[in-house]
């Protein structure tokens, strides 16, 4: 019986457009949406054996949010994968932390600004990243493999490879050893 309430969720969510793989840990009041834009379906893949607490909300917004093999994302994580967001494997994403993979244009002051177009700026995260409580993840960043993001901190440029990043603006402080 738990074997094809297992099938049957698949079955339930790939209809939807997010493809969760085995071994998943979904806690309650998590929202997956694969979101439309502009007529484009988005997509949600969540690999094996990756857990997602509580109020966690993915939303693609007719791009790709691809979370790979062993990653947690901790309560009230928000993930907005409007220009593509890709999360590497055995990676912790603590509590409260905010992914965001677009920006609003504002160039012109005769138009509302929820009415000029958007921005793609898509998001990588390596694998074994560790992303502290209420960290925000801006568009176009890839944080390379190994980092360590500090609690709070607001990444807007690259990190490379092993690097620990804190502040506000997130600035290197340190490399892994």
């Amino acid at each position: 019986m738990r074997r094809l309430s297992g099938i049957f969720i698949r079955i339930f969510f790939r209809s939807r457009g997010i493809d969760l793989r085995s071994h998943i840990i979904i806690k309650p009041n998590v929202f997956l949406s694969r979101g439309f834009y502009n007529g484009r379906k988005g997509h949600v893949v969540i690999h094996n054996n990756c857990e997602l607490c509580r109020g966690v909300i993915i939303k693609a917004y007719g791009g790709q949010v691809t979370i790979y093999q062993n990653t947690f994302l901790g309560e009230h994580v928000t993930i907005y994968g409007h220009g593509g967001v890709e999360i590497g494997q055995n990676t912790l994403i603590a509590m409260h932390t905010c992914i965001v993979s677009s920006n609003h244009t504002i160039p012109s002051k005769d138009t509302l600004i929820r009415s000029q177009p958007d921005i793609l700026l898509p998001v990588k995260i390596g694998n074994d990243v560790w992303i502290g409580a209420g960290a925000k993840i801006l568009g176009g960043v890839t944080i390379g493999d190994g980092c360590v993001v500090g609690a709070g901190a607001v990444v807007t440029k690259d990190l490379p490879p092993y690097a620990v990043a804190m502040g506000v603006p997130a600035r290197i402080t340190a490399y892994r050893q």
